[in-house]
C-alpha cells in the first residue's frame, strides 16, 4: 500500500482556495500511486494560532470577535456540501483520504478528522475529545461518535487530532478494533511528531503517520484582521511541518520533513505489522480483558445535523 504525507499550508481562511489546493494535492498523490493521502490538523481552512499570538483571551475584544466571525463563516459545514469538491478528488483519483477540517455546527467549531474512502464517500468524523490550550477560544470539545477504524485495502485505519494522540485510552480504543496503521494529524510541529510517531508505533506495532500543515509568513493574507500583530517578522515560521512516517518497530520510514510544502509517498507493508506482533500485540495476545477494560461512549453529544453525501 503506498501512503501520501500531504505537507501543506492553507489558504489562510479561504475555505474555497485551500479546497482547490487540496484537490491538487490529491492528483498529485495519485499520480504517484497512492492508495491513502494524509492531511494536517484543521488544515481546511486553517489552524487558529491567532489565540495564542494576539492575547486572545481579552473578554469581550473587537478584534478576536471579528477573527472569530471570519473563522466561522470559512469552516467546514458538512450539511451543505463543502466537501464535495474533495470527495469527487478523491472519488477520481482513486485516492482515500484523512483530513482535519474545522467542523462548523451552528456557532461552534470542532478540530475534526474526516476519513474519505477512494470512491469518495464520507466513512466517519471525529470531533476533537479535548482542545489544547488556548485552542478552546476557538473550538468545542467532541465526542467519542468517530472514534471508529476503516478498512483499506490490507490495513486498518484510525487516526486522531494533534495532543488527543497522547491519550492513552482514546488510542487503546482504536487498537482494539484492530488499528494497524494510525494517522495523526497536527497544525505543524516537529518537536512533537519526532517525539510521539516512533513510540505510538512501537506501542501499538503498526505503522503511524504524522502529517502537520505548515503556516508561514507569507501564508497569511494580507487583508488578515490584525496582521502585524499576527505576523510581525518577515519570513517567520509558526508551524514547522515535521510529518513523518514511522514503521511497527518505531524506525522511520519517512523521516521528519522540513518547513517546505510536498506530497510525499512511501510503501508500506502488512507483513512487518505481523512480525512486530510476534512478541507483543496491545490488543490480542499480549491484552487482559479479564483484568483490563475500557468503556467507550459513541454517542454524539449533540445532533450533528450531518447528512454524509457529497451533495449536502
Amino acid at each position: 500500500m503506498k501512503i501520501a504525507l500531504a505537507q501543506l499550508a492553507p489558504v489562510f481562511l479561504n475555505r474555497a482556495a485551500t479546497t482547490a489546493k487540496i484537490c491538487e494535492a490529491i492528483a498529485q498523490a495519485g499520480a504517484q500511486g497512492a492508495h491513502l493521502a494524509v492531511f494536517g490538523e484543521t488544515l481546511l481552512p486553517g489552524y487558529p494560532a491567532w489565540t495564542g499570538r494576539m492575547d486572545g483571551a481579552r473578554f469581550d475584544a473587537a478584534d478576536q470577535k471579528q477573527l472569530h466571525a471570519l473563522y466561522l463563516d470559512q469552516s467546514v459545514d458538512l450539511s451543505k456540501g463543502h466537501l464535495s469538491a474533495i470527495q469527487d478528488a478523491a472519488d477520481k483519483h482513486g485516492v482515500a483520504l484523512c483530513l482535519g477540517v474545522a467542523e462548523r455546527q451552528n456557532h461552534s467549531i470542532f478540530a475534526s478528522r474526516i476519513f474519505v474512502d477512494a470512491q469518495g464517500e464520507l466513512l466517519s468524523v471525529h470531533r476533537k475529545l479535548r482542545p489544547t490550550y488556548e485552542e478552546r477560544l476557538s473550538w468545542t470539545p467532541g465526542d467519542g461518535a468517530g472514534l471508529v477504524c476503516h478498512k483499506m485495502g490490507a490495513f486498518t485505519v484510525g487516526g486522531l487530532n494533534c495532543w488527543e494522540n497522547w491519550m492513552p485510552l482514546a488510542r487503546a480504543a482504536l487498537y482494539a478494533q484492530g488499528e494497524d496503521l494510525h494517522c495523526m494529524l497536527w497544525p505543524g510541529s516537529r518537536r512533537n511528531t519526532e517525539d510521539l510517531t516512533p513510540i505510538v508505533a512501537k506501542e501499538g506495532r503498526s505503522y503511524v503517520v504524522s502529517v502537520s500543515a505548515l503556516l508561514r509568513e507569507q501564508d497569511v493574507p494580507a487583508d488578515f484582521p490584525g496582521r502585524e500583530r499576527f505576523v510581525p517578522v518577515a519570513g517567520e515560521v509558526l508551524h514547522d511541518g515535521g510529518s513523518c512516517l514511522a514503521a511497527p518497530d518505531g524506525s522511520w520510514v519517512v523521516e521528519p520533513m522540513g518547513s517546505e510544502e510536498a506530497v510525499c509517498v512511501a510503501e508500506i507493508d502488512p507483513a512487518r505489522v505481523r512480525e512486530e506482533r510476534q512478541n507483543f500485540d496491545p490488543s490480542g495476545h499480549y491484552a487482559r480483558p479479564d483484568v483490563l477494560q475500557l468503556r467507550l461512549n459513541r454517542e454524539r453529544s449533540s445532533d450533528p445535523g450531518v447528512q454524509l453525501d457529497r451533495d449536502g
